[in-house]
């Protein structure tokens, strides 16, 4: 389907916060928002569903675990042109986890959301292009 939606989602500390990171620096767009315990954000085909402690996202495993932010998982975002896109992201004060990485398949960097799940941004390689 080429307009199906691709739903992910993400525990976060704070859902306001966390909706308000995604809408300035990513360009999502909020759908609704049920703070504390639930919102949910859209870009392109990838529907974000920010759960907060009280969503029932949020609720204890049989075991006792609980759901909790971060971890190495991610959501990749592709973009033409991965460094004038970092450059915007830094100016304006968005932290990276790591520095751009190069690969045969394309260029990387990780940043995290005031939560702490990560968030890679991605370049293709050219196609015929010769290392």
């Amino acid at each position: 389907m080429a307009d199906a939606v691709v739903n992910v989602r993400y525990m976060v500390h704070d859902v306001d916060e966390a909706v308000a990171w995604y809408t300035t620096y990513l360009g999502f767009e909020c759908l609704s928002s049920a703070a504390p315990a639930f919102a949910d954000v859209k870009r392109g085909p990838l529907r974000l569903l920010l759960s907060g402690k009280t969503s029932s996202a949020g609720r204890p495993m049989p075991d006792g675990q609980q759901p909790s932010a971060g971890g190495w998982n991610r959501i990749q975002l592709v973009f033409d042109d991965l460094a004038a896109e970092v450059d915007r992201l830094r100016a304006a004060g968005v932290a990276f986890r790591n520095d751009v990485v190069k690969g045969p398949g394309g260029s990387q960097i990780l940043l995290q959301d005031p939560s702490g799940n990560l968030i890679e941004l991605f370049q293709p390689a050219a196609r015929g292009a010769r290392a």
